[in-house]
């Protein structure tokens, strides 16, 4: 299963953008793995003096923007085994600029982030480890349009490499 295989109807064109950070060809089990050592070598590689740097005032702070990852996939992996296991029940989206201020990152050490992030991402791969290509196929309802549980799993991908590339551009 690529992001090829996926279609614009399985989910709102406003993730069309972190969609479009993938390769066509990438695997999403691959890409999992992938990506969870690119994530992780990316946020060790950036110096310590600039991990609670917000380039302007209300933006967030790298760690900030790093829990942020980790609170979305947390997320988006909860809508993507709940879709799989066919449920029709409509999700609910959320407010992530609510989410940062109790999630304290700046008190958090970047060896706590980095233990975090993987923890949350060995998870994220059983999960889509356990579920059938058919069942990562089946299209639920998340923030109001439809998404399936596939579309769910590739958004996160996108969205970790559209940060990276936020903070790459202005932060470092």
């Amino acid at each position: 299963m690529t992001t090829q295989d996926l279609n614009a109807s399985e989910f709102n064109e406003y993730y069309k953008r972190y969609i479009d950070k993938l390769s066509t060809d990438l695997s999403l089990r691959e890409g999992y793995k992938v990506g969870k050592n690119t994530v992780l070598d990316f946020f060790k590689s950036i110096p310590n003096d600039k991990l609670e740097f917000a380039y302007a005032s209300g933006k967030w702070t790298i760690k900030e923007a790093f829990q942020h990852l980790i609170d979305t996939e947390r997320i988006f992996m909860y809508r993507c085994f709940r879709i799989a296991r066919h449920d029709v029940i409509p999700l609910m989206g959320y407010d992530q600029d609510i989410y940062v201020e109790p999630s304290k990152a700046n008190n958090k050490s970047i060896e706590n982030l980095l233990n975090e992030f993987e923890m949350n991402r060995n998870n994220s791969i059983a999960i889509i480890d356990s579920l059938s290509d058919d069942d990562l196929k089946f299209v639920g309802t998340a923030s109001e349009s439809p998404m399936s549980a596939r579309s769910a799993s590739f958004i996160i991908l996108g969205h970790d490499i559209w940060h990276m590339d936020v903070i790459k551009e202005r932060y470092l």
